[in-house]
C-alpha cells in the first residue's frame, strides 16, 4: 500500500505549534493553499486549503522559520479520522502528516522582522558581507587565469 503525498504552496497564516501534555512532544499545524493547475471558467486559478501537521523537530523548525506567505514544498502522508461533535453527528477530518517540509523562499527576500535573518541562522554580519562579495561564482568566466609553468600537472 502506498499512501504519500507532496504538495507546493504558500502558507495561509503563521504555524501554530502547540506540545502534547503527556510526553512534551512539539505539533506545528498550519493551511498550506495550493494552487490549481487549471483555470475555472470565469479565467482564474483556484486553490485548494490543506491542513498540515508537522511533528517534533521538524514542527519547532517550521514554527520558527516559517510564516504567513511562506513558500514550502512538504511530503507526508494523507490522514482522516472522525470523531462525534456536541450534536452526535459524526465529522470527518482530512489533513496532511508531513515528515518532509522544504523552506523554498530564500532568505534574502524576506524582510527582517520574520525570523528569517541571517542571524538566526547562524550566520555573523561578517561572514554575511563575505557572502555578499562573493555571490556570482562566475564573474571571471571568459577571462585569462594567471598560471605558472609549476601549477601545470604535466
Amino acid at each position: 500500500m502506498l499512501n504519500r503525498v507532496v504538495l507546493v504552496g504558500r502558507l495561509t497564516r503563521d504555524p501554530e505549534l502547540r506540545y502534547t501534555a503527556n510526553g512534551g512532544t512539539a505539533i506545528a499545524r498550519f493551511t498550506l493553499a495550493v494552487e490549481r493547475n487549471y483555470a475555472n471558467q470565469q479565467g482564474e486559478r483556484e486553490a485548494d486549503f490543506i491542513f498540515i501537521s508537522v511533528w517534533r523537530g521538524l514542527a519547532e523548525n517550521c514554527a520558527k522559520y516559517l510564516h504567513k506567505g511562506s513558500l514550502v514544498a512538504l511530503e507526508g502522508r494523507l490522514q482522516v479520522r472522525s470523531y462525534e461533535n456536541q450534536e452526535g453527528r459524526t465529522v470527518w477530518s482530512t489533513e496532511v502528516v508531513a515528515d518532509q517540509v522544504k523552506f523554498l523562499d530564500s532568505r534574502n527576500s524576506q524582510n527582517n522582522d520574520n525570523n528569517f535573518g541571517d542571524n538566526n541562522m547562524g550566520y555573523s554580519n561578517q561572514n554575511q558581507q563575505n557572502k555578499q562579495s562573493n555571490q556570482d561564482p562566475f564573474q571571471s568566466v571568459g577571462k585569462p587565469i594567471d598560471l605558472s609553468d609549476d601549477d601545470l600537472p604535466f
